[in-house]
């Protein structure tokens, strides 16, 4: 137990919380018990950790204070009986880490709570009771695993003193602000940070796939306080507290308002899959008229046998005029040049890997990802299933040729479809390059891509049904945010395996428009209006019923109500521009105005009428 003194209150203390210590000595990472402590000294609180050993005797601590005179930290061991003046203990020095060891080569840290930066869920393999804490000067702790429980006992003792908020483009992140009021805030609660509660609703939310936005009950708030300009938000990225819109703030545009009449909603059918293309194809192999192929996949998919063959086109594999000498040559230098980059990461080191975390970060989330995805399907399932190692190495060789991105979840579904059609580990590769090509920015970190995609979306059904939204709005659904997964992995988790082979061929047509997928949950959407207008949903009822309609939809009847859709949209004359724009029926004048003011983003852009 902490000694207590007059200007020493414990505040909270949980034994049985481990510290891995990750020590670059050795391939196996060190954990140390210990115990977690949050205390005021002299009215300043700070989370502590020290190890077992270090309990009931005297051992030195480690702190970071500043020099006399000087702006920069300096690490400073303190001897038994000395008192550190907390007071002067601000921020720790960008190049120094905060936790390190004492002379003795034990472990502990004490970090100010007015110096956490963010907290978060371990990034990998680790499971919810492992934290991970940042300090403001950028230096994340080693992980510390709550063996028994407790996770959440330390957050509502931490809330006393600052407030957690869901990071905008990372739900496992959560940025800490200073809690003014000392109150627990009620809606503490509803971030459900750590809990493994069965509810599907939470569930969802923890899905990694589901959403990068963090808490749905945040979503909405933050998608208006990404509206305002950079300067008004925090400089790391975070929402500024003080810029922080409050019940009643709203955004300063307005969508669309559609008082147009569409006209009548005309009727659609399928056609057949393509089964033969030979009538495509001069003698040497090219491919003579790629447009009206593309419109023949549009209009019915690829007969299985084709797809093999003809996903390399459509992703860019092999250039539609190329002969089939020339993509022999093709395919060997693809060949060369992906086991090449294979050889990169195949060569690296135990003890090289120790040393380089974002390399062994992404193996571990690829590792973690592939041994969950799409295990139903006989291609990746069982233990030891050379699929799985075929889908591990792909996405390893991606971080490779595509470093600045690497690998970002979600990523695993989108190359296991291409693998199991083309039975070919070099030529899935390509194809997975030439998908990514198409949907890269969704990955980004920045998450602008997906903000924009989904305002888009909003601008669509608004055109198509103001009453529809309206209802969402009045739910907090408006910003439709439980859309994010359909269009983060293009409705992966929302069919079936085969319907999403059928799927994705079509969109990768880009007939009739670019923005095809927006129509296609437009008609998921507009399916569902009965359902909830009129009924007593709120924002978790809706968010649920939405994410039970996961296997249960019908391909073919969405996409004839999506093409349905877009030849409602273009037949009116008097359709909004900015519909005219996400459809691609005209391109949006550049501003002459440079001046700052005037240089809104994309976003800002496509949501004024």
């Amino acid at each position: 137990m902490a000694q207590m003194t007059p200007d020493f209150k414990l505040i909270f203390e949980k034994e049985g919380v481990y510290l891995h210590t990750n020590a670059k000595k050795s391939s196996l990472d060190t954990s140390i018990p210990g115990f977690i402590r949050i205390v005021e000294h002299a009215g300043i609180p700070a989370l502590e950790w020290t190890p077992v050993e270090d309990e009931g005797r005297d051992a030195p601590a480690v702190l970071f204070s500043k020099k006399e005179g000087e702006g920069g930290l300096e690490e400073t061991h303190f001897e038994p009986g000395y008192e550190p003046d907390w007071a002067v203990i601000s921020t720790v020095k960008k190049n120094r880490e905060p936790v390190q060891t004492t002379a003795s080569g034990e472990w502990s840290f004490s970090l100010p709570l007015s110096e956490l930066y963010s907290l978060r869920r371990a990034r990998f393999s680790l499971g919810r009771n492992f934290l991970v804490l940042t300090s403001r000067g950028g230096h994340p702790l080693p992980p510390l695993h709550f063996h028994r429980g407790g996770t959440r006992e330390l957050l509502r003792a931490m809330h006393r003193y600052i407030i957690l908020d869901p990071s905008p483009v990372d739900a496992r992140l959560f940025l800490a602000f200073p809690n003014d009021s000392g109150d627990v805030s009620p809606s503490f609660d509803r971030l459900q940070l750590l809990d493994d509660g069965s509810d599907l609703v939470q569930r969802f939310i923890h899905d990694p796939y589901a959403t990068t936005f963090g808490g749905f009950s945040k979503v909405t708030t933050f998608f208006r306080a990404a509206l305002k300009p950079a300067e008004a938000r925090h400089p790391r990225g975070s929402l500024d507290p003080s810029q922080r819109l409050g019940p009643e703030d709203e955004p300063e545009f307005e969508l669309i308002t559609c008082g147009v009449e569409l006209g009548p909603r005309p009727q659609v059918t399928r056609g057949q899959p393509l089964e033969r293309w030979d009538d495509l194809l001069d003698p040497e192999g090219r491919v003579l008229q790629p447009e009206k192929l593309k419109e023949r996949v549009f209009r019915g998919g690829i007969a299985a046998p084709l797809r093999k063959e003809l996903w390399k086109f459509m992703l860019g594999f092999y250039p539609w005029n190329s002969t089939r000498s020339e993509r022999e040559d093709i395919l060997r230098a693809k060949t060369d040049e992906y086991f090449r980059m294979k050889v990169q990461w195949k060569s690296v080191s135990e003890e090289q890997e120790m040393r380089n975390s974002l390399l062994r970060g992404y193996r571990n989330l690829i590792e973690r990802d592939v041994s969950r995805t799409d295990r139903n399907n006989t291609f990746f399932s069982g233990s030891d299933n050379p699929g799985l190692t075929l889908l591990h190495d792909g996405l390893m060789t991606y971080c490779m040729y595509n470093f600045d991105l690497g690998y970002v979840q979600g990523m695993s579904d989108l190359l296991a479809p291409l693998l199991f059609v083309t039975q070919n580990e070099v030529e899935s590769f390509w194809c997975l390059n030439g998908f990514m090509e198409l949907v890269h920015q969704n990955f980004e970190e920045s998450q602008e891509a997906m903000k924009k995609q989904l305002l888009q979306l909003s601008l669509l059904l608004r055109a198509l049904d103001p009453e529809l939204c309206d209802f969402l709005d009045s739910q907090d659904s408006g910003s439709l945010c439980f859309c994010f997964r359909w269009l983060l992995i293009w409705f992966k988790r929302e069919f079936s395996f085969e319907d999403i082979l059928i799927l994705w061929e079509v969109l990768w047509t880009r007939f009739p428009c670019e923005n095809f997928h927006l129509l296609v949950a437009c008609s998921i959407l507009e399916s569902q209006r009965g359902e909830l207008i009129g009924s007593d949903h709120d924002f978790n009822t809706i968010l649920k019923h939405i994410n039970e309609l996961t296997m249960k939809l019908d391909l073919q009847s969405v996409l004839c109500g999506a093409e349905a859709i877009y030849l409602q949209l273009v037949s009116c004359k008097e359709l909004p521009v900015k519909v005219q724009e996400v459809l691609g029926l005209c391109v949006a004048a550049p501003s002459s105005d440079s001046s700052p003011e005037s240089e809104k983003s994309e976003v800002e852009r496509l949501l004024r009428q």
